[in-house]
Protein backbone atom coordinates (compact mmCIF):
# COMPACT_ATOMS: atom_id res chain seq x y z
CA UNK A 1 0.00 0.00 0.00
CA UNK A 2 3.20 2.44 0.03
CA UNK A 3 6.33 3.28 2.54
CA UNK A 4 7.53 5.19 4.77
CA UNK A 5 10.97 5.39 5.76
CA UNK A 6 10.94 1.44 5.15
CA UNK A 7 7.95 0.96 7.08
CA UNK A 8 5.23 -1.02 5.78
CA UNK A 9 1.60 0.47 6.11
CA UNK A 10 -1.01 -1.70 7.23
CA UNK A 11 -4.61 -1.82 7.11
CA UNK A 12 -7.32 -1.19 9.49
CA UNK A 13 -10.09 -3.85 9.28
CA UNK A 14 -8.91 -4.93 6.19
CA UNK A 15 -10.73 -8.26 6.79
CA UNK A 16 -14.80 -8.32 7.94
CA UNK A 17 -14.69 -7.86 11.54
CA UNK A 18 -16.55 -11.34 12.81
CA UNK A 19 -18.83 -9.41 14.90
CA UNK A 20 -20.18 -7.52 11.91
CA UNK A 21 -18.60 -3.95 13.09
CA UNK A 22 -20.27 -2.03 10.04
CA UNK A 23 -24.07 -3.10 10.40
CA UNK A 24 -26.23 -3.90 13.89
CA UNK A 25 -29.34 -7.09 13.15
CA UNK A 26 -28.29 -7.39 9.45
CA UNK A 27 -28.75 -3.53 9.18
CA UNK A 28 -28.96 -2.01 6.09
CA UNK A 29 -25.57 0.20 5.94
CA UNK A 30 -25.86 3.73 5.21
CA UNK A 31 -25.13 5.04 1.70
CA UNK A 32 -23.89 8.06 0.20
CA UNK A 33 -26.67 10.23 -0.35
CA UNK A 34 -28.42 9.60 2.75
CA UNK A 35 -25.22 10.63 4.88
CA UNK A 36 -24.74 13.39 2.97
CA UNK A 37 -28.69 14.60 4.82
CA UNK A 38 -27.51 13.31 8.02
CA UNK A 39 -24.35 15.32 8.11
CA UNK A 40 -26.83 18.02 6.98
CA UNK A 41 -28.75 17.60 10.19
CA UNK A 42 -26.49 16.91 12.72
CA UNK A 43 -24.53 20.21 11.63
CA UNK A 44 -27.54 22.30 10.14
CA UNK A 45 -30.95 21.46 9.50
CA UNK A 46 -31.40 24.40 7.31
CA UNK A 47 -30.72 28.35 8.62
CA UNK A 48 -32.85 28.21 11.47
CA UNK A 49 -30.98 29.60 14.07
CA UNK A 50 -28.98 31.86 12.51
CA UNK A 51 -30.78 34.99 12.80
CA UNK A 52 -29.24 36.13 16.26
CA UNK A 53 -25.94 36.58 14.40
CA UNK A 54 -27.90 39.62 12.32
CA UNK A 55 -29.13 41.34 15.27
CA UNK A 56 -25.43 40.98 16.98
CA UNK A 57 -23.14 42.23 14.37
CA UNK A 58 -25.98 43.52 11.39
CA UNK A 59 -26.14 42.23 7.78
CA UNK A 60 -22.89 42.28 6.25
CA UNK A 61 -20.79 40.46 9.29
CA UNK A 62 -23.32 38.20 9.67
CA UNK A 63 -22.94 37.33 5.89
CA UNK A 64 -19.32 37.51 5.82
CA UNK A 65 -19.18 35.46 8.85
CA UNK A 66 -20.93 32.44 7.17
CA UNK A 67 -18.65 32.68 3.91
CA UNK A 68 -15.41 33.02 6.09
CA UNK A 69 -15.84 30.65 8.97
CA UNK A 70 -16.76 27.46 7.53
CA UNK A 71 -13.19 27.72 6.50
CA UNK A 72 -11.44 28.29 9.54
CA UNK A 73 -13.53 25.94 11.87
CA UNK A 74 -15.48 23.47 9.71
CA UNK A 75 -13.61 22.56 6.81
CA UNK A 76 -10.66 21.78 9.50
CA UNK A 77 -13.01 19.98 11.13
CA UNK A 78 -14.75 17.87 8.68
CA UNK A 79 -11.40 17.21 6.98
CA UNK A 80 -9.88 15.75 10.32
CA UNK A 81 -13.23 13.37 10.64
CA UNK A 82 -12.83 12.53 7.35
CA UNK A 83 -9.23 11.13 8.26
CA UNK A 84 -9.92 9.85 10.99
CA UNK A 85 -13.32 8.19 10.71
CA UNK A 86 -11.92 6.12 7.86
CA UNK A 87 -8.94 5.30 9.51
CA UNK A 88 -11.34 3.73 12.50
CA UNK A 89 -14.11 2.98 10.70
CA UNK A 90 -15.89 2.43 14.56
CA UNK A 91 -19.14 3.29 15.95
CA UNK A 92 -17.16 4.76 18.91
CA UNK A 93 -16.16 7.77 16.84
CA UNK A 94 -14.08 10.58 17.93
CA UNK A 95 -13.50 8.54 21.77
CA UNK A 96 -11.77 5.83 19.95
CA UNK A 97 -9.22 8.45 18.30
CA UNK A 98 -8.89 10.35 21.39
CA UNK A 99 -8.36 7.03 23.43
CA UNK A 100 -6.19 5.52 20.71
CA UNK A 101 -3.82 8.59 20.86
CA UNK A 102 -4.23 9.95 24.70
CA UNK A 103 -5.01 7.09 26.50
CA UNK A 104 -8.22 6.09 28.12
CA UNK A 105 -8.87 8.49 30.54
CA UNK A 106 -8.83 11.36 27.49
CA UNK A 107 -11.08 9.32 25.79
CA UNK A 108 -13.58 9.22 28.14
CA UNK A 109 -13.44 12.96 29.14
CA UNK A 110 -14.26 13.35 24.92
CA UNK A 111 -16.71 11.09 25.45
CA UNK A 112 -18.49 12.81 28.61
CA UNK A 113 -17.94 16.52 26.90
CA UNK A 114 -19.55 15.60 23.67
CA UNK A 115 -22.12 13.54 24.89
CA UNK A 116 -22.83 16.26 27.37
CA UNK A 117 -23.11 19.05 24.92
CA UNK A 118 -25.10 16.61 22.36
CA UNK A 119 -27.69 16.64 25.37
CA UNK A 120 -27.70 20.17 25.62
CA UNK A 121 -27.62 20.66 21.62
CA UNK A 122 -30.90 18.19 21.58
CA UNK A 123 -32.80 20.62 23.79
CA UNK A 124 -31.74 23.91 21.94
CA UNK A 125 -33.47 22.47 19.07
CA UNK A 126 -36.45 21.36 20.67
CA UNK A 127 -36.85 25.45 22.13
CA UNK A 128 -36.07 26.27 18.13
CA UNK A 129 -38.66 24.62 17.03
CA UNK A 130 -41.51 25.65 19.47
CA UNK A 131 -40.38 29.70 19.03
CA UNK A 132 -40.67 29.09 15.08
CA UNK A 133 -44.15 27.96 16.26
CA UNK A 134 -44.85 30.64 18.92
CA UNK A 135 -45.44 33.46 16.11
CA UNK A 136 -48.29 31.16 15.10
CA UNK A 137 -49.53 29.31 17.71
CA UNK A 138 -48.71 32.00 21.01
CA UNK A 139 -49.93 29.71 23.71
CA UNK A 140 -47.12 28.16 22.92
CA UNK A 141 -45.04 31.36 24.29
CA UNK A 142 -44.36 30.14 27.80
CA UNK A 143 -46.16 28.08 30.74
CA UNK A 144 -47.64 24.67 30.63
CA UNK A 145 -48.31 24.33 26.75
CA UNK A 146 -44.65 25.21 25.73
CA UNK A 147 -43.66 22.80 28.75
CA UNK A 148 -46.24 20.04 26.81
CA UNK A 149 -44.77 20.56 23.39
CA UNK A 150 -41.41 19.57 24.24
CA UNK A 151 -42.39 16.19 26.04
CA UNK A 152 -44.07 15.46 23.23
CA UNK A 153 -41.07 16.34 20.94
CA UNK A 154 -39.09 14.74 23.16
CA UNK A 155 -40.84 11.77 23.05
CA UNK A 156 -41.08 11.51 19.09
CA UNK A 157 -37.45 12.37 18.76
CA UNK A 158 -36.82 9.42 21.18
CA UNK A 159 -38.75 7.04 19.30
CA UNK A 160 -37.68 7.84 15.70
CA UNK A 161 -33.92 6.40 17.50
CA UNK A 162 -35.39 3.74 18.88
CA UNK A 163 -36.85 2.41 15.60
CA UNK A 164 -32.81 2.52 14.04
CA UNK A 165 -30.42 5.12 12.21
CA UNK A 166 -32.20 3.44 8.77
CA UNK A 167 -35.27 5.02 9.07
CA UNK A 168 -33.60 8.40 10.58
CA UNK A 169 -31.16 7.87 7.28
CA UNK A 170 -34.30 7.25 4.64
CA UNK A 171 -36.45 10.18 6.18
CA UNK A 172 -33.66 12.69 6.55
CA UNK A 173 -33.48 13.13 2.90
CA UNK A 174 -37.06 13.84 2.50
CA UNK A 175 -36.71 15.99 5.66
CA UNK A 176 -33.92 18.09 4.13
CA UNK A 177 -35.23 18.51 1.04
CA UNK A 178 -38.91 19.86 2.92
CA UNK A 179 -36.55 22.13 4.85
CA UNK A 180 -34.55 23.80 1.94
CA UNK A 181 -37.78 24.09 -0.85
CA UNK A 182 -39.56 26.65 0.79
CA UNK A 183 -36.28 29.12 1.53
CA UNK A 184 -35.55 28.31 -2.85
CA UNK A 185 -39.42 29.43 -3.29
CA UNK A 186 -38.75 32.90 -0.60
CA UNK A 187 -35.40 33.52 -2.98
CA UNK A 188 -37.80 33.59 -6.29
CA UNK A 189 -40.94 35.33 -4.56
CA UNK A 190 -38.70 38.56 -2.99
CA UNK A 191 -36.69 39.39 -6.44
CA UNK A 192 -37.81 42.23 -7.36
CA UNK A 193 -38.08 43.01 -3.28
CA UNK A 194 -34.36 42.97 -2.48
CA UNK A 195 -32.02 46.13 -2.12
CA UNK A 196 -28.46 45.47 -2.25
CA UNK A 197 -28.08 48.49 0.16
CA UNK A 198 -29.12 46.41 2.92
CA UNK A 199 -26.61 43.85 2.71
CA UNK A 200 -23.82 46.29 3.51
CA UNK A 201 -25.19 47.68 6.56
CA UNK A 202 -22.94 47.63 9.34
CA UNK A 203 -21.80 49.53 12.84
CA UNK A 204 -18.34 48.15 14.86
CA UNK A 205 -19.79 49.99 17.55
CA UNK A 206 -22.34 48.09 18.17
CA UNK A 207 -21.49 44.16 17.73
CA UNK A 208 -21.88 41.86 20.22
CA UNK A 209 -19.29 39.73 19.22
CA UNK A 210 -19.68 37.09 21.68
CA UNK A 211 -23.20 36.42 20.58
CA UNK A 212 -22.07 36.76 17.45
CA UNK A 213 -19.11 34.23 17.01
CA UNK A 214 -21.37 32.04 19.51
CA UNK A 215 -23.93 31.63 16.59
CA UNK A 216 -21.66 31.06 14.40
CA UNK A 217 -20.13 27.99 16.02
CA UNK A 218 -23.47 27.04 17.23
CA UNK A 219 -24.42 26.75 13.36
CA UNK A 220 -21.15 25.00 11.95
CA UNK A 221 -20.27 22.74 14.82
CA UNK A 222 -20.41 18.60 14.92
CA UNK A 223 -19.10 17.88 11.66
CA UNK A 224 -17.07 15.23 13.48
CA UNK A 225 -20.54 13.68 15.29
CA UNK A 226 -20.97 11.55 12.40
CA UNK A 227 -17.79 9.12 13.11
CA UNK A 228 -19.97 7.74 15.39
CA UNK A 229 -22.17 6.61 12.70
CA UNK A 230 -19.37 5.19 11.01
CA UNK A 231 -20.06 1.32 11.78
CA UNK A 232 -23.47 2.41 9.82
CA UNK A 233 -22.48 3.41 7.12
CA UNK A 234 -21.64 0.89 3.74
CA UNK A 235 -17.67 1.22 2.68
CA UNK A 236 -17.00 4.36 5.01
CA UNK A 237 -13.43 4.46 3.78
CA UNK A 238 -15.13 5.54 0.62
CA UNK A 239 -18.29 6.74 1.46
CA UNK A 240 -18.02 8.75 4.17
CA UNK A 241 -15.46 11.63 2.70
CA UNK A 242 -17.53 11.94 0.05
CA UNK A 243 -20.43 12.55 1.95
CA UNK A 244 -18.92 14.78 3.94
CA UNK A 245 -17.37 16.98 1.15
CA UNK A 246 -21.05 17.45 -0.59
CA UNK A 247 -22.51 18.27 3.04
CA UNK A 248 -19.88 21.01 3.03
CA UNK A 249 -21.46 22.33 -0.26
CA UNK A 250 -24.97 21.74 0.75
CA UNK A 251 -24.92 23.31 4.76
CA UNK A 252 -22.74 26.65 3.72
CA UNK A 253 -25.12 27.90 1.10
CA UNK A 254 -27.90 26.91 2.93
CA UNK A 255 -26.93 29.20 5.37
CA UNK A 256 -25.84 32.20 3.24
CA UNK A 257 -28.66 32.58 0.84
CA UNK A 258 -31.42 32.33 3.11
CA UNK A 259 -29.47 34.98 5.08
CA UNK A 260 -29.00 37.09 1.78
CA UNK A 261 -32.80 36.72 1.18
CA UNK A 262 -33.86 37.85 4.42
CA UNK A 263 -31.74 40.91 5.10
CA UNK A 264 -32.21 41.79 1.15
CA UNK A 265 -35.69 41.77 0.94
CA UNK A 266 -36.92 42.65 4.54
CA UNK A 267 -36.55 46.44 6.32
CA UNK A 268 -33.78 46.03 8.50
CA UNK A 269 -34.93 45.84 12.60
CA UNK A 270 -31.65 44.21 13.72
CA UNK A 271 -33.76 43.48 17.61
CA UNK A 272 -36.36 41.41 15.60
CA UNK A 273 -33.71 39.29 13.93
CA UNK A 274 -33.47 36.67 16.68
CA UNK A 275 -34.64 32.51 16.71
CA UNK A 276 -38.05 32.11 15.06
CA UNK A 277 -37.36 35.67 12.95
CA UNK A 278 -36.93 33.32 9.77
CA UNK A 279 -41.18 32.92 10.51
CA UNK A 280 -41.54 36.01 10.08
CA UNK A 281 -39.80 37.04 7.36
CA UNK A 282 -41.85 34.08 5.75
CA UNK A 283 -44.64 35.18 6.14
CA UNK A 284 -43.99 38.96 5.02
CA UNK A 285 -42.69 37.99 1.54
CA UNK A 286 -44.59 34.87 0.63
CA UNK A 287 -47.45 35.15 3.13
CA UNK A 288 -49.05 33.11 6.08
CA UNK A 289 -48.37 29.59 4.02
CA UNK A 290 -44.96 30.17 3.27
CA UNK A 291 -44.65 30.88 7.29
CA UNK A 292 -46.54 27.72 8.40
CA UNK A 293 -44.12 25.85 5.83
CA UNK A 294 -41.41 27.50 7.32
CA UNK A 295 -42.27 26.72 11.01
CA UNK A 296 -42.69 22.91 9.73
CA UNK A 297 -39.84 22.76 8.38
CA UNK A 298 -37.99 24.20 11.53
CA UNK A 299 -38.63 20.74 12.96
CA UNK A 300 -36.10 17.96 11.90
CA UNK A 301 -34.34 14.96 14.13
CA UNK A 302 -31.77 16.94 16.18
CA UNK A 303 -29.71 15.09 16.68
CA UNK A 304 -15.72 4.80 24.63
CA UNK A 305 -16.55 3.56 27.37
CA UNK A 306 -20.02 2.74 28.94
CA UNK A 307 -21.88 0.73 30.98
CA UNK A 308 -22.68 -2.76 29.15
CA UNK A 309 -26.45 -1.96 30.15
CA UNK A 310 -26.51 1.21 28.16
CA UNK A 311 -25.28 -0.65 25.03
CA UNK A 312 -27.95 -3.53 25.18
CA UNK A 313 -30.05 -3.38 21.87
CA UNK A 314 -33.58 -3.08 20.84
CA UNK A 315 -34.73 -5.41 17.78
CA UNK A 316 -33.77 -2.74 16.10
CA UNK A 317 -30.23 -2.63 16.37
CA UNK A 318 -30.60 0.57 18.82
CA UNK A 319 -28.76 1.20 22.66
CA UNK A 320 -32.25 1.43 24.04
CA UNK A 321 -30.86 2.85 27.48
CA UNK A 322 -28.72 5.08 26.04
CA UNK A 323 -30.81 6.59 23.92
CA UNK A 324 -33.31 7.01 26.98
CA UNK A 325 -30.99 8.62 29.18
CA UNK A 326 -30.07 10.77 26.72
CA UNK A 327 -33.58 12.01 26.19
CA UNK A 328 -33.91 12.94 29.81
CA UNK A 329 -31.07 15.33 29.60
CA UNK A 330 -33.31 17.03 27.01
CA UNK A 331 -36.04 17.56 29.54
CA UNK A 332 -33.57 18.83 31.96
CA UNK A 333 -31.45 21.48 29.69
CA UNK A 334 -34.77 22.67 28.06
CA UNK A 335 -35.44 25.47 29.68
CA UNK A 336 -32.03 26.86 29.05
CA UNK A 337 -31.45 28.64 25.88
CA UNK A 338 -28.77 30.65 27.05
CA UNK A 339 -26.58 27.80 27.98
CA UNK A 340 -25.86 27.62 24.09
CA UNK A 341 -22.54 29.52 24.63
CA UNK A 342 -21.40 26.57 27.46
CA UNK A 343 -22.38 23.78 25.12
CA UNK A 344 -20.05 25.84 22.48
CA UNK A 345 -17.25 25.81 24.79
CA UNK A 346 -17.83 22.49 26.24
CA UNK A 347 -17.82 21.12 22.62
CA UNK A 348 -14.36 22.81 21.18
CA UNK A 349 -12.81 21.70 24.51
CA UNK A 350 -13.63 18.35 22.70
CA UNK A 351 -12.54 19.66 19.67
CA UNK A 352 -9.14 20.36 21.03
CA UNK A 353 -8.60 16.98 22.16
CA UNK A 354 -9.55 15.77 18.68
CA UNK A 355 -6.88 18.16 17.30
CA UNK A 356 -4.48 17.01 19.51
CA UNK A 357 -5.20 13.26 18.66
CA UNK A 358 -4.74 13.73 15.14
CA UNK A 359 -1.65 15.44 15.14
CA UNK A 360 -0.16 13.11 17.70
CA UNK A 361 -1.17 10.05 15.64
CA UNK A 362 0.48 11.81 12.63
CA UNK A 363 3.32 12.07 14.46
CA UNK A 364 4.17 8.47 16.31
CA UNK A 365 2.38 6.40 13.35
CA UNK A 366 2.85 7.88 10.12
CA UNK A 367 2.48 4.47 8.84
CA UNK A 368 -0.99 3.43 9.70
CA UNK A 369 -3.65 2.68 7.26
CA UNK A 370 -5.22 6.07 6.41
CA UNK A 371 -7.56 5.32 3.71
CA UNK A 372 -8.50 9.01 3.46
CA UNK A 373 -5.48 11.10 4.09
CA UNK A 374 -5.41 15.03 4.37
CA UNK A 375 -2.21 15.76 1.28
CA UNK A 376 -0.46 17.95 4.09
CA UNK A 377 2.54 16.64 5.81
CA UNK A 378 3.12 16.96 9.59
CA UNK A 379 3.58 20.64 9.78
CA UNK A 380 1.03 21.28 7.37
CA UNK A 381 -1.21 18.80 10.06
CA UNK A 382 -0.56 21.10 13.18
CA UNK A 383 -1.04 24.53 10.80
CA UNK A 384 -4.60 23.31 10.11
CA UNK A 385 -5.45 23.08 13.36
CA UNK A 386 -3.72 26.06 14.52
CA UNK A 387 -6.57 29.12 13.00
CA UNK A 388 -9.36 27.25 14.50
CA UNK A 389 -7.82 26.69 18.16
CA UNK A 390 -6.96 30.48 17.97
CA UNK A 391 -10.72 31.22 17.28
CA UNK A 392 -11.66 28.96 20.29
CA UNK A 393 -9.21 30.83 21.99
CA UNK A 394 -11.09 34.03 21.15
CA UNK A 395 -14.94 32.90 21.83
CA UNK A 396 -13.01 31.25 25.23
CA UNK A 397 -12.05 35.04 25.95
CA UNK A 398 -15.31 36.36 25.63
CA UNK A 399 -17.62 33.81 27.73
CA UNK A 400 -19.11 35.43 30.67
CA UNK A 401 -18.40 34.22 33.90
CA UNK A 402 -21.62 32.26 34.24
CA UNK A 403 -20.83 29.97 31.03
CA UNK A 404 -17.13 29.72 31.92
CA UNK A 405 -18.20 28.61 35.66
CA UNK A 406 -20.77 25.86 34.13
CA UNK A 407 -18.03 24.63 31.37
CA UNK A 408 -15.47 24.17 34.53
CA UNK A 409 -17.94 22.30 36.72
CA UNK A 410 -18.93 20.14 34.01
CA UNK A 411 -15.24 19.04 32.94
CA UNK A 412 -14.23 18.42 36.93
CA UNK A 413 -17.21 16.43 36.76
CA UNK A 414 -15.98 14.77 33.89
CA UNK A 415 -12.48 14.07 35.60
CA UNK A 416 -14.06 12.61 38.81
CA UNK A 417 -16.61 10.41 37.12
CA UNK A 418 -13.69 8.06 35.23
CA UNK A 419 -11.64 6.61 37.83
CA UNK A 420 -15.29 6.70 40.13
CA UNK A 421 -16.75 4.32 37.20
CA UNK A 422 -13.37 2.30 37.06
CA UNK A 423 -13.74 1.78 40.91
CA UNK A 424 -16.65 0.33 40.43
CA UNK A 425 -15.66 -2.08 37.38
CA UNK A 426 -12.75 -3.10 39.50
CA UNK A 427 -15.51 -4.09 42.39
CA UNK A 428 -17.95 -5.42 39.42
CA UNK A 429 -20.69 -3.07 40.74
CA UNK A 430 -20.86 -2.58 37.04
CA UNK A 431 -19.68 -4.15 33.80
CA UNK A 432 -18.57 -1.65 31.10
CA UNK A 433 -18.83 -2.95 27.05
CA UNK A 434 -15.50 -3.64 25.62
CA UNK A 435 -14.88 -3.70 21.83
CA UNK A 436 -12.22 -6.97 21.29
CA UNK A 437 -11.64 -6.30 17.70
CA UNK A 438 -10.35 -2.89 17.95
CA UNK A 439 -6.89 -3.17 15.75
CA UNK A 440 -3.69 -2.21 16.23
CA UNK A 441 -2.60 0.81 13.99
CA UNK A 442 1.19 -0.77 13.75
CA UNK A 443 2.13 -4.19 13.69
CA UNK A 444 5.68 -4.17 12.64
CA UNK A 445 9.20 -5.16 13.14
CA UNK A 446 9.99 -1.48 14.36
CA UNK A 447 6.84 -0.76 16.77
CA UNK A 448 5.18 -3.15 18.49
CA UNK A 449 3.26 -0.80 20.57
CA UNK A 450 -0.74 -1.04 19.96
CA UNK A 451 -2.43 2.03 20.24
CA UNK A 452 -5.80 0.57 21.65
CA UNK A 453 -5.69 0.28 25.44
Amino acid sequence: MGQHDDVQYVGINEAPSPTGATTHNNVKGLSVIPLIFLIFYEVSGGPFGVEDSVQAAGPLLALIGFLVFPFIWSVPEALITAEMGTMFPEDGGYVVWVSSALGPFWGFQQGWMKWLSGVIDNALYLVLFIDYLKSGIPALADGYPRVLAVLVLTVALTYMNFRGLTIVGRVAVLLGIFSLIPFVIMGFISISKIEPARWLVVDLHVVDWNLYLNTLFWNLNYWDSISTLAGEVDNPKKTLPKALLYAVILVVPGYFFPLLIGTGAVPLHRDKWTDGYFSDVAKIIGGVWLQWWVQAASWYGGRGMIPEFFAKRSRHGTPTLGILFSASGVILFSRFQEIVAAENLLYCFGMILEFIAFVRLRMKYPAASRPYKIPVGTVGSILLCVPPTILFCVVLALSSLKVMIFSVIAIFIGFALQPILKFSEKKRWLKFSTKADLPDLLNTHEHKESLVY
